[in-house]
């Protein structure tokens, strides 16, 4: 059996939202679940989303392609100043910490220091943010990667994969979908949903913290 390449958009501690999608789509062994980044700060429960993610991976395999937020929270507990990541939610993390980092989990810790800059499969392409043209995957610097946003003129990529990306909180509860990319940021900390791409269908399966659920939607549908 050929499992499934399952892609989530940018969680910012909606912990109820990504465990609603994952009691839906059923995990199995077979599968794998790549996180895009952002899975913590700004939204309520950013431990437990970490927990959550962690015994996934006694389930599956999980890629955890690090994100903006995570590169702060790791600079954080490397001991640099705390102030521009508390600014930017940051402090709702550390609340779900119980105020403090001194004890930060090793599990939590050791899956923010081996995500990945990038992940690839042989149709697509996942960051958290952007690519710079021109530019090999692999030389590519973690500004674009991390930080730099869509401005809506992104090129398809030269290896004719479709760029798969979070980072651009889109309004509205859909993902955007452009030629040759999408970007799954919906906005889950605002009250928007959670999304998971199902890479290989293009079915997306959409969740709110509140514990609301939706699928039936594809990115063909948004295509037309």
């Amino acid at each position: 059996m050929t499992g499934r390449s399952l892609i989530f958009g940018d969680i910012h501690g909606c912990d109820i939202a990504l465990e609603t999608i994952l009691d839906h789509v059923a995990v199995t062994a077979d599968d794998t679940m790549i996180f895009l980044g952002d899975a913590v700060d700004r939204g309520p429960d950013s431990r437990r989303v970490l927990d959550i993610i962690v015994k996934l991976q006694q389930v599956c395999q999980v890629v955890f392609v690090l994100g903006n937020h995570e590169e702060m929270l790791l600079d954080v507990l490397d001991g640099g100043d705390a102030s521009r990541w508390l600014r930017h939610g940051g402090s709702a993390t550390l609340k779900s910490y119980g105020g403090m980092l001194a004890q930060f989990p090793k599990d939590h810790e050791e899956l923010l220091v081996n995500a990945v800059p990038y992940w690839q499969d042989h149709a697509n392409i996942g960051v958290h943010a952007n690519i710079e043209p021109g530019v090999e995957l692999s030389q590519q610097q973690p500004d674009w990667l991390r930080w730099q946003s869509l401005t809506g003129m992104e090129f398809p990529h030269p290896s004719g994969r479709r760029v798969i990306c979070g980072h651009s909180g889109i309004p509205g509860g859909l993902p955007k979908v452009g030629e040759g990319w999408v970007c799954l940021d919906t906005l889950a900390y605002k009250g928007g949903y959670l999304t998971c791409l199902h890479a290989e269908s293009g079915e997306l399966f959409q969740s709110q913290q509140s514990g609301a659920y939706r699928s039936g939607v594809s990115l063909q549908d948004l295509e037309r």
